[in-house]
């Protein structure tokens, strides 16, 4: 058995020192099976509370570790803290992992470090500043909702997931014995945990976000269909039932294969996939479909229960570069709309500047286009030119919607 720590720290040292994504590094890492459970809970525990566990570093270090001893006490804090492990153990297994490293001459401090740490002397900041420490909310991000939901931002930001979202096409009886909670769309499911099992080989069922589907939801039966950023193609495949066509398109090469692979597993055949930039025109595309999904690229702020490691590389100055980005594929994508058509715009986003923001810069140049009521099920707020759905009612995330009508 190897020592416990081992596997969250090389999963740990991908996301915080190369990039990676949680998912992805938890994807490509082999672990040991037996305990993967632990190393998952471990890894999301403590990215979810990252702010905090460095601020009981900082309270006790006198200096600042390094970024592998900074990353072996932070798992250590979480399981003594959180876990509520014992310390001798806690602290055993850090020096001994430390020495496994080849970094054994770390090991005297991490083991007078753990040893005097006393979690009661760890004095959170008050405010914005103790909220986005306590909700791993980036400040900025914590500061807009602040402003603009007043007392309800806390609950907003330590909004927690409900569960693993699956939506089945079929043999849904033979899954619901297991504990589940029933959403407002139709066969879609939160699970506590959800085993993936041949069923999802065959199609019976697949993972699809609550703010997927009722993305999917609110979109009106149309023929021609555009999801002008469609990977990893579950929209595409339920906006499938109710159009007569969609065209998914995607930028990157792989990404489009994700996509004809989904559909193969679904047994979809009235969607096409292909390699295209929305922002780019394509003069084949002018004034053809009926309606239009643009799922922009976005700050994925919604998403931040089901994805801790999101906040760790996300600035103010990131928001500015995505909005144009999001702003020149609504543009281009509108070109593309047949007259009476429908153009819907959404993110996994809840900053007004990626939502009404760039929803409103378009509105102010697009002869033509109105804004019309979105209506869904699902708990949501009105915005000037769409629905906002928040994590602390929509089961943990946070999207938006905008629904645009081609008058002339």
């Amino acid at each position: 058995m190897t020592n416990p720590f081992y596997d969250p720290y090389v999963i740990l040292t991908k996301v915080y020192s190369e990039g990676a994504h949680l998912k992805i590094a938890l994807a490509e890492t082999p672990v040991e099976e037996l305990n993967r459970t632990r190393t998952v809970k471990t890894v999301y525990g403590v990215l979810e509370n990252d702010g905090y566990l460095g601020l009981c570093i900082s309270t006790f270090a006198e200096r600042a570790p390094k970024s592998a001893v900074r990353t072996v006490l932070k798992i250590a804090l979480y399981w003594l803290i959180f876990l509520e492990k014992p310390r001798y153990m806690v602290t055993d297994t850090a020096v001994s992992l430390l020495k496994k490293l080849g970094k054994g001459g770390t090991a005297g401090f991490v083991n007078a470090f753990l040893r005097r740490f006393d979690g009661e002397k760890v004095v959170l900041p008050t405010g914005e500043e103790g909220l986005a420490l306590r909700s791993n909310f980036p400040p900025f991000a914590v500061r807009e909702l602040c402003k603009r939901y007043g007392a309800r931002a806390e609950s907003i930001c330590l909004a927690k997931s409900c569960g693993v979202a699956v939506r089945f096409e079929r043999n849904t009886d033979a899954y619901l014995s297991r504990p589940h909670v029933e959403t407002p769309f139709k066969d879609l499911y939160l699970f506590r945990n959800f085993a993936r099992d041949e069923g999802f080989d065959r199609g019976d069922y697949t993972f699809q976000s609550v703010g997927s589907v009722a993305i999917c939801d609110a979109v009106e039966p149309c023929g021609e269909f555009l999801d002008a950023c469609a990977a990893p193609g579950g929209k595409s495949v339920l906006l499938s039932k109710k159009c007569s066509h969609v065209l998914s398109c995607e930028l990157h090469a792989h990404r489009v294969a994700l996509i004809e692979s989904y559909f193969r597993r679904m047994g979809v055949e009235n969607a096409t996939a292909m390699q295209a930039d929305s922002s780019v025109f394509e003069e084949t595309f002018e004034e053809t479909f009926d309606g239009i999904l643009c799922d922009v690229p976005c700050s994925g702020l919604g998403t931040v229960a089901e994805n801790p490691d999101l906040p760790l590389s996300k600035k103010s100055a990131d928001i500015a570069r995505l909005t144009e980005v999001q702003l020149a594929i609504l543009k281009n994508c509108a070109r593309y709309l047949k007259r009476g058509g429908t153009l819907y715009y959404s993110t996994c986003s809840i900053l007004s500047a990626e939502n009404d923001g760039v929803v409103g810069e378009f509105l102010k140049d697009a002869e033509g286009f109105s804004a019309e009521t979105a209506h869904s099920p699902l708990a949501h707020e009105k915005t000037a030119y769409g629905i906002q759905f928040l994590p602390d009612t929509a089961y943990g995330a946070g999207f938006y919607l905008a629904k645009l009508r081609r008058n002339a």
